[in-house]
C-alpha cells in the first residue's frame, strides 16, 4: 500500500508561526507533525508515500530528504505557488500513487490512530475515519449509520479525521461532478475532494469506522501548543 500526506496547504491560521515553516513541518514533543504520519507509515509496511508540497515547497526534502531514514520512499508532487485543494491534489499526484488503493492523510492531524485498524482497500471507493466533534466543529461533517456506511447527513453527525483510504475510481468523471467550480478550468485543475465523497456516499460508495480515541485537528498556535504540551506529558 501506498500513501499521500496533504501538505501543500498555506497554513494562515497558523501565522506568524507558518510565515516561515509549512505546517506539517511544524514540532510537537520533538518532531514535525508530519514525522508522526511517516513513523506510522513505516510501521504499516508502506513503501511508498507522496507528499503534496506548495508554501515553502523546498523545506520538505531538507528535512525529510529521499525517505531512506524510515526505511520509505518520499516523492514530492509540487503544486506551485497555489495549492490545488485536497482533489486537485489528489489528482494531480494520482501518477505518484500506483493504481492499487491507498492511504491519504492530512499532514496537519494528530491522531493515536492504530493504522492497523485501517483496511487495505475500501469496499466502494471510500473509507473515512470519523472522529467525535471538536469545539471547533460542533456540527460535524457526515453520519456514520449503523451498517459502517458513510452518508452526507444523517441523526448522528460524526468530524471527518483527514485519514482516508483511497481507490483511483473515486476521481472518475471528476470533472462533472465540481462542473464549474473555480479552479476546476485551470492547468492543473484547482478543486475540493468533498464533493467527489458526497457523489459517492450518494451510491452507497463510502464505509468508515469511528475512531474514540486522542485525535487533533492542528488548526491554531494554541491547539499545536497544547498538543505539544499534553504529548510531553
Amino acid at each position: 500500500m501506498n500513501a499521500l500526506i496533504f501538505a501543500a496547504g498555506l497554513g494562515e491560521r497558523m501565522r506568524p508561526l507558518t510565515d516561515t515553516t509549512p505546517k506539517p513541518l511544524l514540532r510537537v514533543a520533538g518532531k514535525p507533525l508530519i514525522v508522526w504520519h511517516l513513523d506510522k507509515f513505516a510501521a504499516l509496511g508502506v513503501e511508498h508515500v507522496v507528499i503534496n508540497t506548495s508554501w515553502l515547497a523546498e523545506q520538505f526534502p531538507d528535512v525529510l530528504g529521499d525517505g531512506t531514514r524510515w526505511g520509505l520512499h518520499i516523492h514530492y508532487s509540487h503544486e506551485g505557488p497555489r495549492p490545488l485543494e485536497t482533489g486537485g491534489g489528489m489528482w494531480h499526484a494520482r501518477h505518484l500513487l500506483g493504481d492499487a488503493p491507498f492511504i491519504a492523510v492530512n499532514g496537519d492531524i494528530w491522531s493515536n490512530l492504530d493504522y492497523t485498524s485501517l483496511p487495505r482497500e475500501p469496499q466502494g471507493d471510500a473509507h473515512l475515519v470519523l472522529v467525535d466533534n471538536p469545539e471547533h466543529n460542533p456540527s460535524g461533517d457526515f453520519a456514520l449509520a449503523g451498517d459502517g456506511s458513510v452518508q452526507s447527513d444523517g441523526a448522528h453527525r460524526l468530524t471527518f479525521a483527514g485519514i482516508g483510504v483511497y481507490r483511483h475510481g473515486l476521481l472518475d468523471n471528476w470533472r462533472n461532478m465540481i462542473a464549474a467550480a473555480p479552479g476546476a478550468d485551470e492547468t492543473p485543475p484547482r478543486f475540493k475532494l468533498a464533493p467527489l465523497l458526497r457523489a459517492a456516499m450518494a451510491r452507497g460508495a463510502v464505509s468508515g469506522q469511528h475512531h474514540r480515541g486522542r485525535w487533533t485537528d492542528v488548526g491554531t498556535p494554541q491547539r499545536l501548543a497544547d498538543l505539544d504540551a499534553a504529548l510531553r506529558r
